[in-house]
């Protein structure tokens, strides 16, 4: 008797020690680099299958990852699940989207980790590239400037941006967000992203 009660605590001890591991296993991160071809990303489907793609090379598995991005049809807030997220090193950032959109989330230019748990160069780094895509505004939903959809890569088009690490060239809020900063200039391309203290990186979030 005492032998399967013992074997029923610590049974119950692993599942608790598993559940724990899991709740704070990465489901947040900022992306190493971008696809290649600057503001085309394939669209929605495409960011959300690149996401998919540095996650599971990460060792990440068993989640459901979508970009943080906006289009004419879809919000960012609307696709990235209920929360709540942790990065690469089990640092809560959010507990649900209404704090990660209010003063209540932690996102900051040590927690904006990288798939690979790695800081995103910021302000004063060489090179900058904490300008994250999310074609939003500050709540969540759709801002003009999406690189058409996610779709466009050329010398035309612009996207809209967070600072990564909240940091930009002065103490507004539109600096200090993390999703909603400014407009890129030049078009669509790496090269016109740079330009502004960008690397074509975006957000991605586990659903579930």
């Amino acid at each position: 008797m005492k032998l399967k009660l013992g074997m029923v605590a610590a049974a119950l001890a692993y599942s608790v020690v598993g559940l724990h591991a899991q709740d704070t296993a990465m489901s947040f991160f900022v992306t190493s680099a971008n696809p290649g071809k600057g503001g085309d990303l394939g669209g929605l489907a495409g960011a959300d299958a690149y996401c998919a793609k540095l996650a599971t090379t990460a060792g990440s598995t068993g989640k459901t990852w979508k970009a943080y991005l906006s289009t004419d049809t879809e919000n960012a807030k609307d696709r990235i699940g209920k929360g709540p997220w942790h990065n690469a090193k089990g640092e809560k950032i959010a507990d649900d989207v209404a704090s990660l959109h209010s003063d209540k989330n932690t996102l900051t230019k040590q927690t904006a980790l990288n798939e690979k748990g790695e800081v995103v160069n910021g302000r004063g780094d060489t090179p900058n590239r904490h300008d994250i895509l999310t074609g939003s505004k500050s709540d969540g939903t759709v801002a003009p400037e999406t690189c058409g959809n996610w779709t466009m890569g050329g010398s035309e088009g612009a996207a809209f941006v967070g600072h990564s690490d909240r940091t930009g060239l002065n103490d507004s809020a539109e600096a200090k967000s993390w999703n909603s900063s400014h407009t890129t200039r030049g078009g669509c391309t790496l090269e016109a992203f740079k330009t502004t203290g960008g690397d074509g990186l975006f957000y991605c979030f586990a659903v579930d």
